[in-house]
Order: structure tokens, then C-alpha cells, then sequence
């Protein structure tokens, strides 16, 4: 049974920063994409970044030059490093996982594994 666990959340100012981390479990990791999806209140799930089984990124435009997505094979742990936080970039953070492996596009549908998600709050 596959299991991924979010942590690294919480309240941090405006041009702050925060690491996420997803512990996973239960699955070969390194044949896994991975990818940090948020959802705040009222909008929809939105992807904001994945790293392919290769090391490939994709970032959405909101976050490119913000936050980086690294994995650590040997961890079975991947990462979301962001910074220079915005006010809108406070959602509920979810870490999931990829059968798919490389894509040259991501959406929700092809990520079959998800985390209970991290709170990321940034003040104004």
C-alpha cells in the first residue's frame, strides 16, 4: 500500500520561505514521478511542480522562479523548496505519485497516490 506523508507546513510572513517534504512508502520510488499539488479554499487543485523519474521539472507559471522540486532516490523523499511566498501561494499542500514516470505535460489524472496534505499559510 502506497503511502506518502506531507510535512514542513506552516505560517511564515510574506518573502519567506518554507520546505515541504513527502515521505513515501510502500512503492519502488525511483520508478515514480512525483508532484506538489495545492488547493486553496473555494478554487480548484492546481499542480504546482513535478520531478519525472529522470530528474525533469515542470513548474506552474505561478511558482517558476520561486520554488524548486528535488527528489532524494535513497530517501524515498521528495522535496519542495519555496521561496519568496506570496499571500496567494497559502493552500492545503499535497504530495502525490506517478505510475507515469515521464510526461512531457502533467495533469491530476495521471497521479494515482496522494498524501493528506500540509497547510502552508503566508501572511501579508
Amino acid at each position: 500500500q502506497v503511502q506518502l506523508v506531507e510535512s514542513g507546513g506552516g505560517l511564515v510572513q510574506a518573502g519567506g520561505s518554507l520546505r515541504l517534504s513527502c515521505a513515501a512508502s510502500g512503492l519502488t520510488f525511483g520508478s515514480y514521478a512525483m508532484g506538489w499539488f495545492r488547493q486553496a479554499p473555494g478554487k480548484e487543485r492546481e499542480l504546482v511542480a513535478c520531478i519525472t523519474i529522470g530528474g525533469s521539472t515542470y513548474y506552474a507559471d505561478s511558482v517558476k522562479g520561486r520554488f524548486a522540486i528535488s527528489r532524494h532516490n535513497a530517501k524515498n523523499t521528495v522535496y519542495l523548496q519555496m521561496n519568496s511566498l506570496k499571500p496567494e501561494d497559502t493552500a492545503v499542500y499535497y504530495c502525490a505519485a506517478s505510475a507515469v514516470g515521464r510526461k512531457s505535460s502533467w495533469s491530476g489524472s495521471d497521479f494515482g497516490s496522494w498524501g493528506q496534505g500540509t497547510q502552508v499559510t503566508v501572511s501579508s
